[in-house]
């Protein structure tokens, strides 16, 4: 009975399924069912990958943030910190001991029956001799190489300063490009305004028909100066760009708000001061240098005092050693002439770097000095121009556009009024981008790395 129930439910099935074949899943369509769920999965995972990964900051923001972006990624900047880390690299080998020499001698060599076996010679003598380098010697070649190290750590400080300083430039330039449009197209909207009521006028009978064509003259002429001011700002990108290592094209965050460049000292007499101190990096590069040489100069004039070499030996005669022996090789400072040309040599270097460093601090002093009357020059003006001069024009613009409505005073004046008034608050933007051009300069010379 059990087995005619599975026979019959099994023909039953046969028979359903051969009534309903559209109702059978196939082997093949549940194949490409689980393909086409893998592929899927597979072009979503590059996908999700993507959104995950962190998106990298675009400079442009803040004065910080290409700082901080030229620090991290200027090429130039790398290529100097390699430098150091291989020169760091050679301190250690510069104060070494030198390798030991090792030495194998074939005594007794039959002349009939010759033979390289060291069973086979009269005796064999096996030597190892290692060179010591006495009176500090190592100590002086280790803190030369050292100092050589420091040099150029701090001429990449004094190239990162300058770079700073040029990103700084070309930020400044950049921004007030941007700020420059806006007061342009400020002016653009004013001279439509005033050209609706100089067609307004015209239309009264009260105007003539000049005045409405002046207006749209002036503001096609300012739509050019839009143009040009635009241009600049993409130069200044691509310049900007430049300083940072990155693609002429690259974009840049608009910025945040006005540049902050602030200067550390006081007085130009206090920034002196400072730079007497030798804080400028450049100067301590030419001071490392200098004790560099210095560390050299005393190592020559110890040369004069003879090294030694100590060495071990054995002889073997036959299959046996048959005994040893010690060595102490004393070096003959016999070139003497040579060792004072090297000394010479040494001490030439140490003045030379010590009237370079000498020569950047005057350099650098010209250069502050010339930064800072450049930069409160420009605070001066600015200021003038905030506090007199814009209250003043737009007072003037005011009451000449009052006036012109009322018909006492013509387009021309009413025009002029808004040229100066507008003019000087371009004055002011180029004020202050004279003013943080010479704080950049400024701050190149302080040495405010961050």
């Amino acid at each position: 009975m059990i087995l005619f129930s599975r026979k019959t439910s099994r023909r039953a099935r046969r028979q359903a399924i051969a009534c309903h074949p559209g109702q059978q899943r196939s082997p093949s369509n549940k194949n490409v069912l689980m393909a086409s769920v893998l592929g899927a999965m597979l072009a979503i995972a590059p996908v999700t990958h993507a959104l995950a990964a962190p998106l990298e900051p675009i400079p442009g923001a803040t004065v910080e943030s290409l700082r901080d972006w030229l620090i991290a990624n200027n090429p130039q900047l790398q290529a100097m910190q390699l430098q150091t880390d291989a020169a760091q690299a050679g301190v250690y080998p510069a104060g070494a001991l030198p390798d030991p020499v090792a030495s194998v001698s074939l005594l007794g060599i039959d002349r009939d029956h010759p033979s390289l076996l060291p069973g086979n010679v009269g005796s064999t003598v096996y030597q190892v001799r290692q060179s010591f380098p006495l009176w500090g010697k190592r100590r002086l070649a280790r803190e030369a190489a050292q100092q050589e190290v420091q040099a150029i750590d701090f001429e990449r400080d004094a190239v990162a300063l300058d770079l700073l300083s040029q990103a700084e430039r070309s930020y400044v330039r950049y921004w007030h490009a941007g700020e420059s449009v806006k007061v342009v197209d400020r002016i653009i909207t004013l001279l439509e305004q005033v050209g609706d009521i100089a067609s307004v006028r015209y239309g009264l009978g009260v105007a003539a028909q000049q005045d409405s064509i002046r207006a749209q003259v002036e503001r096609t002429t300012t739509q050019r100066e839009r143009i040009e001011r635009l241009s600049l700002q993409q130069q200044e990108s691509a310049s900007l760009n430049a300083v940072l290592g990155r693609s002429a094209d690259a974009p840049l965050a608009e910025p945040a708000m006005q540049p902050v460049l602030a200067i550390r000292q006081a007085s130009l007499a206090e920034a002196l001061r400072s730079l007497e101190h030798g804080d400028h990096p450049l100067l301590r590069a030419d001071q490392a240098l200098a004790g560099a040489a210095r560390s050299n100069v005393e190592l020559e004039s110890r040369n004069r005092f003879p090294d030694i070499s100590l060495g071990l030996g054995a002889m073997q005669r036959g299959t046996a050693l048959d005994s040893y022996e010690v060595m102490l090789e004393v070096e003959i400072p016999f070139r003497q002439h040579a060792r004072r040309e090297r000394e010479r040599r040494s001490r030439l270097l140490e003045d030379a770097a010590l009237a370079r460093a000498e020569a950047s601090r005057v350099e650098l002093q010209g250069r502050l000095g010339t930064a800072w009357v450049r930069w409160s020059s420009a605070r001066e003006q600015r200021q003038l121009i905030e506090n007199t001069l814009l209250p003043q024009s737009d007072a003037n613009f005011k009451s000449a556009l009052a006036s012109y409505q009322v018909g006492e005073v013509d387009f021309a004046t009413l025009l002029a009024a808004l040229q100066a008034w507008q003019g000087a608050d371009l004055a002011r933007l180029d004020t202050l981008r004279d003013e943080l051009l010479g704080a950049a300069d400024v701050r190149a010379i302080e040495g405010n790395l961050p």
